[in-house]
């Protein structure tokens, strides 16, 4: 067999450098440098896709294929698998004196090993402390099992007879997933179309995909459904697409004593089902379950029966938060919160609501709807002063931001009091109250309630606290913290 010491004017140890630069930083767009090396290097196996040479520009283009999953200029790929295949078609039938091949147990963890390999392969005199010994690398078959592992890579399931890979495109997916639902998405990730994009899979998904689609439309209806997305498209985009798979798991009875409990954690349910919506991803989930003993056969985990369930109760969660995000809000409840029996505001209970504690993000939403809705019902001074500060607070309180439906109701009042006519000085001598200062609640219920509750350090006098203009700034910087959340014709309803 032929040494390779030089190939093409460059030696294999700079030419391997360069493909495994193209391995790591694979994710660009028609690069013309990488497109050129590409092309080289297919058309080296292709002139001669027989030869001794071929295991080199064979593992060379392994490690240059994610690029191509990318979007190389127009021919690139195609001359790349024209050669691959020729390759293979030429080597793969070969007689060899070998009982097994590198290629065989070849996985794409290994392919960060491959530069470093190459040029000892191609020197009978450097140093060999592979497992597998020289000449099984360099053997005809071997070249051809390579040559398939890279046509699989570009056209995922395409190639047969080599270890099972995730497809590029799923193993990003993952990735960015896994940043997003863990509550730090990637900087480019546009969230809102990262999880639309996961019901438009689930839509368009083969039947022996579909499954698991499904559980990472579950996954990412965790992190929809949290107040983190802010368009009603994105919950409707999901509501439909279980709609439409759910007939595809109607049958009522399987032969399973039970089913496995699928993961409770997002990121964990969003990398189960991307790696079950792939038939290489099956593949490895079956292998790994076998060889560790742990996890349910495939056959239980995506039952139809399993799946039914998981796509009404996720149907149940959407319906149910995206009427709350984004629909007529109910705080006819909150009466009987933060009212006393004689229908009085119950003002410690505000002031203990609108303490900017971790523990009060859950009132927020509700406490400031309400307080805005009833301030414009209410025709005392006092109990409107209360209730635009307590919307206020509230909405400063709500975590992550507050939705739609109670965006809609506060601005209706923010705006209604920032418009209101104002007198040209202000009707008091002191100051107004400083509304993020902690003395502020304390102040709050004195002037509402001065029998029950003494006076703060920091005292105003009452009429500073119903001052026009007081409630007039307090409105204005709502709205201005409010106005940006959502889309103005989102808004119209509380213009």
């Amino acid at each position: 067999m032929e040494i390779v010491t030089d190939m093409d004017d460059m030696m294999l140890d700079e030419l391997s450098e360069i493909w495994d630069d193209i391995r790591e930083n694979y994710d660009t767009y028609n690069n013309s440098a990488y497109d050129r090396t590409v092309l080289d290097c297919a058309a080296d196996l292709a002139a001669d896709p027989g030869g001794d040479s071929a295991y080199a520009w064979a593992i060379g283009l392994v490690m240059m294929a994610p690029y191509l999953t990318w979007l190389p200029s127009a021919g690139v790929a195609q001359q790349a698998v024209t050669a691959l295949e020729a390759a293979d078609r030429a080597l793969r039938d070969r007689s060899c004196p070998h009982s097994s091949h590198p290629y065989e147990s070849h996985e794409d963890a290994a392919d960060e090993d491959l530069a470093g390999l190459l040029p000892a392969l191609a020197d009978e005199t450097a140093d060999w402390n592979e497992e597998r010994p020289r000449d099984e690398w360099r053997c005809p078959r071997n070249a051809a099992g390579f040559a398939r592992i890279a046509l699989d890579i570009v056209h995922p399931g395409s190639a047969t007879d080599i270890p099972p890979r995730l497809p590029l495109e799923a193993k990003d997916s993952i990735s960015t997933l896994s940043a997003l639902l863990n509550g730090y998405p990637k900087p480019w990730t546009d969230i809102n179309d990262e999880i639309s994009s996961q019901a438009s899979e689930l839509s368009s998904a083969a039947p022996a995909d579909r499954a698991g689609r499904l559980m990472v439309v579950r996954a990412v209806t965790w992190y929809a459904v949290s107040g983190m997305v802010r368009a009603k498209s994105v919950l409707d985009h999901l509501v439909r697409a279980v709609e439409e798979a759910l007939p595809h798991f109607t049958d009522p009875h399987c032969a399973h004593d039970g089913h496995p409990a699928l993961p409770g954690s997002a990121p964990n349910a969003a990398e189960l089902g991307i790696l079950l919506s792939s038939a290489g991803g099956r593949e490895i989930y079956e292998r790994g379950r076998i060889a560790s003993g742990r996890n349910a056969p495939i056959d239980a985990v995506v039952c139809p029966v399993l799946m039914a369930d998981v796509a009404d109760k996720t149907l149940a969660v959407l319906r149910k938060r995206r009427d709350e995000l984004f629909g007529e809000r109910d705080t006819s409840h909150a009466d009987a919160e933060y009212l006393r029996a004689d229908g009085r505001l119950d003002i410690g209970k505000l002031v203990e609501r609108t303490d900017h504690k971790s523990w009060n993000e859950e009132y927020a939403d509700d406490l400031g709807l309400w307080a805005a809705r009833r301030h414009g019902e209410s025709a005392d001074d006092r109990d409107r002063t209360v209730l635009l500060l307590v919307a206020h607070q509230a909405m400063k309180i709500s975590y992550p931001s507050p939705p739609l439906s109670v965006v809609r109701g506060v601005l209706a009042t923010m705006r209604a009091v920032a418009a209101a006519p104002l007198p040209a000085e202000c009707p008091h001598g002191d100051e107004h109250p400083v509304v993020r200062r902690a003395e502020f609640r304390a102040g709050m219920a004195h002037f509402w309630a001065p029998e029950e509750f003494s006076p703060g350090e920091d005292s105003r006098s009452a009429e500073s606290w119903t001052c026009p203009r007081f409630a007039a700034a307090v409105a204005e910087e709502t709205i201005r913290d409010l106005a940006g959340l959502y889309e103005e014709d989102e808004l119209a309803d509380a213009s």
